[in-house]
Order: structure tokens, then C-alpha cells, then sequence
């Protein structure tokens, strides 16, 4: 086996591996996390079925954003969309056979890459146009949506311009689901867009593209408006009650 096939697996596995115990690890904190205060952000939902179809709403919708900007609604939901459209698509990669949806979702994922790279292209002109949103940017705010755009820009690259061995690619990822590394294209932009992706998985567990599980520990949307039918207490504070 090659040394290219080697090293990429070796890659792979430990990108999987920071991912995986990093969300771990972060979702940890975020269940251990006091919330000694009952706030959610009214108007708030007074039933647990009110919060589910809130948190739903919030996940699909974007609820609060398109109340707040119109614009950044717009471009953050085509790009999630897409990205969504985009993941699922990548899913064939990993399946022998492939399941009916995801051979459905083909043709929409394919051109999803380029109206997620449109939308993320709108949210980085966003944080460089806009006063108020350049003024609260950080290095690593661009520095993400960089990531983002290069694989967005060189997967759509294989995809329409230079294509690349699929049949080989998915022979190489189906390997390294059954531990078994196969071979692997020396194609310089393959290469590329792999490391980049291995990149991402990476950073992802210690950056803010960490809002994607955030949400649903978030006092502010998961919490019912119930003060006076129930006492709300943090588990801290009622441990202190006991005798």
C-alpha cells in the first residue's frame, strides 16, 4: 500500500477522532452547565410540546434570525440548506449499496455545492461590508468561512472542471469504514479538498461553528415559561435544599 493511502487514512482517523471526543467532550460541559435562572426569551412556549415545536422551528427555520435580519436569514439558511443537501450527497461514499435517498438526493446535491458556496460567499462579504458585523469580527470568524469557500471551491472544481476517480475515492473511504485502507488517487486537487475537510473536522470542536449542538443547550430556548405554575431550581441549589 502506498505511503499517500497511509498517511490520509492516518489522517482520516485521527480528524474522526477529534471530532468525535471533542463534541463529546464540549456536549459534557454544555449538560453540566448550571442555569440557576429561568430565562427564556419571550414569548415563550408554556407546554414541553411548545419548547419541541420552538426548537424545531429554531433548527429548520431559523426563526430567530429571520426576526432579527432578513438578509443574514436569507444567506445563512441557503447555505445550511445546501450544506445539508451537500453532506447527504457525500453519504454514497460510505455505502455499498447506496440507499434510494441518497441516489435521490444526487442530482440536488450536486448543484446544492454551488448555492451553499453563493450563500457563504454572502455571509463573508457580510462580516467585511457591513459596519456593525466587521467591527465584532475576528481572525478565525474569516478564517473559517476561508475553509469553507476552499472546499465548497474545490469539490465543485472535481465536480464540473477536473474530475477525479470516484470509483477509487469511494473504494478508499468504504476502506476506512472497515479498516482496511485501499488505494488512494494522487490527484493534486483531491488531495487538497480531502486535507481541507480533515481540517475541519478538526477545528470544528474548538470554534464557533460549535453553535450547531449549542442550540439545543441554550436556557434561552430549551426552557418552558413556567414560573408560576413550577419552582424553577438549578440541581446545585436544590441539593442545598436537602437536609
Amino acid at each position: 500500500m502506498s505511503a499517500l493511502a497511509i498517511g490520509y487514512a492516518l489522517l482520516f482517523y485521527a480528524a474522526t477522532l477529534v471530532l468525535v471526543a471533542g463534541l463529546a467532550l464540549k456536549i459534557r460541559g454544555y449538560l453540566r452547565t448550571p442555569a440557576p435562572l429561568l430565562i427564556p426569551t419571550t414569548p415563550a412556549p408554556t407546554k414541553t410540546g411548545g419548547v419541541v415545536l420552538r426548537m424545531t422551528r429554531e433548527v429548520v427555520f431559523f426563526e430567530s434570525l429571520f426576526k432579527g435580519s432578513k438578509w443574514t436569514w436569507g444567506l445563512g439558511w441557503l447555505f445550511h440548506a445546501s450544506l445539508a443537501l451537500v453532506l447527504l450527497r457525500h453519504l454514497r461514499y460510505f455505502q455499498q449499496p447506496v440507499w434510494t435517498p441518497i441516489v435521490f438526493v444526487q442530482f440536488f446535491g450536486t448543484y446544492a455545492g454551488l448555492t451553499m458556496v453563493a450563500g457563504l460567499a454572502g455571509l463573508w462579504a457580510r462580516r467585511i461590508l457591513v459596519d456593525r458585523v466587521r467591527y465584532i469580527s475576528t481572525p478565525s470568524d474569516h478564517l473559517h468561512l476561508a475553509l469553507l469557500v476552499a472546499i465548497g471551491l474545490s469539490g465543485l472544481t472535481m465536480r464540473f472542471v477536473a474530475h477525479t476517480d470516484i470509483v477509487a475515492v469511494k473504494a478508499f473511504m468504504l476502506g476506512l469504514t472497515r479498516l482496511s485502507i485501499q488505494p488512494l488517487p494522487a490527484d493534486p486537487l483531491l488531495l487538497v479538498h480531502l486535507t481541507l475537510v480533515a481540517l475541519l473536522m478538526i477545528v470544528f470542536p474548538i470554534s464557533k461553528l460549535l453553535h450547531a449542538p449549542g442550540l439545543f443547550f441554550s436556557p434561552t430556548r430549551y426552557q418552558v415559561d413556567n414560573p408560576r405554575e413550577v419552582r424553577h431550581q438549578a440541581a446545585w441549589a436544590a441539593a442545598l435544599d436537602r437536609p
